[in-house]
Parts: C-alpha cells; sequence; structure tokens
C-alpha cells in the first residue's frame, strides 16, 4: 500500500462538504478525526490553525495541505476534503481552495511529513490529477486517485 492510502482510509474523505472558511474545514476535519482516530477535535483545530498562522499552506491552483504535528498521535493520520465552494485560503495565487489534504503526524516523526508532503505535493501539481479529484463520484475514486504511483 502507498505512503498516502496507510493514513487516508475511505472513511476520512468527505465530499462536496458544505464549509465558508478555513476555520470552519478545520472544526470539521477536527469531528471526523476525534469520531475516527480519537483525537480530541480542538487539539486537531489547534494544531492546523497554529500551523496556519505561520503562513498559509494553500499551495494554489485551488489545492491547500494544512498540516501539523501532535504529541498525541501515535502514527500519520490524513483527511482529504472536497468542498462543494471553494474556500479563501491565502494560496500563493490568490485563488480559493477546493481540494484539501490535512495531515497530522506525531511530533517526532518529521521523516514521514515530510515525505507524505512531498508526495502530495507532487500529485497536486499535475492538472490531471486535480481535475480527476474535482470529478471523482466518491470516496474510492478518490483514494485511487491518490494512491496510484
Amino acid at each position: 500500500m502507498s505512503l498516502i492510502g496507510e493514513i487516508l482510509p475511505s472513511s476520512h474523505i468527505l465530499l462536496d462538504l458544505e464549509v465558508s472558511s478555513k476555520k470552519r474545514l478545520f472544526e470539521q476535519a477536527g469531528l471526523l478525526l476525534e469520531n475516527e482516530a480519537g483525537v480530541a477535535r480542538s487539539e486537531v483545530f489547534d494544531c492546523l490553525f497554529a500551523r496556519e498562522k505561520l503562513g498559509s499552506t494553500g499551495l494554489g491552483h485551488g489545492v491547500a495541505v494544512p498540516h501539523g504535528r501532535l504529541a498525541s498521535l501515535k502514527k500519520a493520520v490524513g483527511v482529504f476534503i472536497r468542498s462543494k465552494e471553494p474556500i479563501p485560503f491565502d494560496a500563493p495565487d490568490g485563488k480559493p481552495v477546493s481540494l484539501v489534504m490535512v495531515l497530522l503526524v506525531p511530533e517526532n516523526a518529521a521523516g514521514t511529513h515530510l515525505e507524505v508532503l512531498s508526495k502530495l505535493a507532487g500529485k497536486f501539481s499535475d492538472k490531471g490529477v486535480r481535475e480527476q479529484l474535482m470529478q471523482a463520484a466518491d470516496a474510492a475514486g478518490i483514494l485511487r486517485i491518490l494512491t496510484e504511483e
């Protein structure tokens, strides 16, 4: 299984989510991880928000990869969100974001963190991949696109 596949079960994929801001998106990611991975939603929200204050995690082309480290995590975990409407994200190109991959890793997992971020950046830099992610009908389709080597 690919590295992305290991951290992103299909239950961690939310499609056409109705959120109006970065804050609401982080709240939804926190809620999902609280229910699916046993991580306190407030911890997820605070971690993502603190990282975002350092600079936007928007990559451009409608994509963002909010990420951070949590002491309470045992292994890396991801959440993929496709928002129903694009949301402002302070991306370098100024465009709002629809495709979001949240990545959280244990505090001491710097190598994993960088490896996954690198793989995601490579995937998201491909216009064809972004278009496929926007068109995918279900979580299985998203997972297939993100995990094919």
